[in-house]
């Protein structure tokens, strides 16, 4: 077993979207944690995504990287309403989930829905496709920010 997180942390054993991703890819992959499962030269594509976050990740270490602070920024409470879609001749595993919780910064609800394809070698993710709602990030992070009244009267003076 490795240990790249905490336990309860959002990709640690215990934390909800782990257990989600786990019970979607049940017996065609191994590993204890998320980042367990995937593959060392693992490819990561994020074809809907936000500004700022990267289109293409590649290799475990550099998702790691890319997650390591994810803890502070978003707090998951809950993932469910898992979907799977299997093809095992392919090794392809389709999993639509949501996933709630709460945005750190803003302290304002985060609801959000995946399509994720995931292929699998070897009993690892050797490439993710991910699909998200952006808005529902926005929403709880404050993005973009609204102009205040404050913002309006200084631009005006």
């Amino acid at each position: 077993m490795t240990k790249y997180t905490t336990d309860n942390s959002n990709f640690g054993a215990d934390g909800p979207f782990f257990r989600v991703i786990r019970e979607g890819l049940e017996g065609m992959v191994d590993g204890d944690d998320y980042f367990d499962l995937l593959a060392d030269d693992v490819v990561i594509e994020y074809v809907v995504s936000v500004p700022g976050y990267p289109r293409l990740v590649e290799g475990r270490q550099s998702v790691i990287d890319l997650y390591r602070g994810y803890d502070a920024y978003m707090s998951v409470a809950s993932a469910d309403n898992l979907r799977v879609y299997r093809d095992p001749e392919a090794s392809v595993v389709v999993l639509e989930y949501e996933v709630h919780g709460t945005a750190v910064l803003t302290g304002r609800a985060y609801d959000n829905r995946f399509v994720s394809i995931v292929t699998i070698k070897e009993h690892k993710v050797s490439y993710w496709r991910d699909y998200l709602d952006p808005i529902a990030i926005f929403d709880a992070t404050g993005w973009p920010r609204t102009s205040t009244t404050t913002d309006t009267a200084a631009d005006a003076n």
